[in-house]
């Protein structure tokens, strides 16, 4: 009987999440915050909310990914982004019970030194820009199959001499079978809003409704996800020109059904010759098409990616080139303070 009622509690919130979201629409700011710190979904995609695996930084996809089997482990990050950006971060998870855990954590976004021009575009001197969200996370377990979690958020800021704040919540829902390996998940990310404003505009942040899945191919060492993102709206419209071999030419409104349902989900593959080891490939083709009217290349779209656990440590690395002229790199460390003491 409880585990009746604690599923129908699982699917009644589920909806929930989805009702409330499906209501926010429009244009966005703090769209950094669908840029992921980790590298194990940076090498499927960039989204991924149902993977389960021993690494803290997963959390920021999906809180319902963290659990106590993560008490007192340590995770840090570093992306060398498009445009010289840099953005690091560090989060920390501890037990709370044994079903429950808390992690918290802050993330760091910097785009370097830009030049200012006033309306006249006489120059003002350089400046800089960057954003840092702090979050608080708390799981727990809903039963045997089913673990809930919610991130609370504090993102700031700063543009020149601009400053803004606001505040967002995550909540998830994963449900995982170990036995046959397979594990699906709701999340809603960024619900909240602005604090201080920019300046008279009050700006939203990105809402978004994502669900994934995640399977083992029988008892192969392979392992497949399909992640659905941007379910808030269905028309994901993008131009490109008309004539691919000069990006000078007309651009066209490309609006069909299969290509809105395609920009929608995130395809990724891996392949995990052992527990403490894995090789991941991703193909999001939102990503490459946002590159239509740029210089993209053969690799735009796709993202590739490693990770592997020594003693204490965990390390994984990830790669994309959302065109010709960007590479993008990540890097995660991963140790757990209870196994460096032993």
């Amino acid at each position: 009987m409880a585990n009746k009622l604690t599923l129908k509690y699982s699917i009644l919130l589920m909806a929930m999440m989805a009702f409330t979201a499906s209501a926010q629409d429009g244009s966005t700011a703090y769209n950094f915050l669908t840029v992921t710190p980790s590298s194990h979904v940076y090498a499927l995609g960039g989204y991924n909310v149902s993977i389960i695996d021993d690494d803290i930084n997963l959390i920021t996809q999906n809180p319902a990914l963290l659990g106590p089997e993560m008490n007192k482990q340590i995770g840090l990050n570093y992306m060398r982004y498009i445009g010289g950006s840099n953005f690091a971060g560090a989060r920390f998870g501890k037990s709370a019970g044994e079903h429950g855990a808390w992690a918290a954590g802050i993330q760091y976004f910097g785009y370097g030194s830009m030049e200012g021009y006033d309306i006249t575009g006489v120059s003002t001197g350089s400046f800089n820009a960057s954003d840092i969200a702090v979050s608080a996370t708390y799981s727990h377990d809903i039963n045997d199959f089913f673990r809930g979690g919610i991130t609370a958020k504090y993102i700031y800021s700063k543009y020149e001499s601009y400053t803004g704040g606001a505040l967002g919540v995550d909540l998830g829902v994963n449900y995982y079978d170990p036995g046959y390996e397979f594990s699906a998940s709701l999340v809603v990310t960024n619900l909240g809003g602005q604090i201080k404003k920019f300046a008279e505009q009050r700006d939203k942040l990105p809402v978004d409704v994502q669900l994934g899945v995640t399977k083992q191919i029988g008892k192969s060492p392979f392992r497949v996800s399909l992640t659905a993102h941007h379910l808030t709206k269905w028309y994901l419209n993008y131009y490109e020109p008309a004539d691919k071999n000069n990006a000078e030419s007309d651009l066209v409104k490309r609006d069909a059904f299969g290509r809105n349902l395609l920009r929608h989900l995130v395809f990724g593959a891996e392949f995990i010759p052992k527990n403490n080891m894995y090789v991941a490939l991703g193909y999001n083709y939102k990503t490459r098409s946002d590159m239509s009217s740029y210089q993209r290349s053969f690799l735009s779209g796709f993202s590739a990616g490693a990770g592997i656990k020594v003693k204490a440590f965990g390390f994984g690395v990830a790669v994309a080139q959302p065109h010709s002229g960007a590479t993008t790199f990540m890097l995660n460390v991963t140790t757990n303070l209870k196994e460096l003491m032993r």
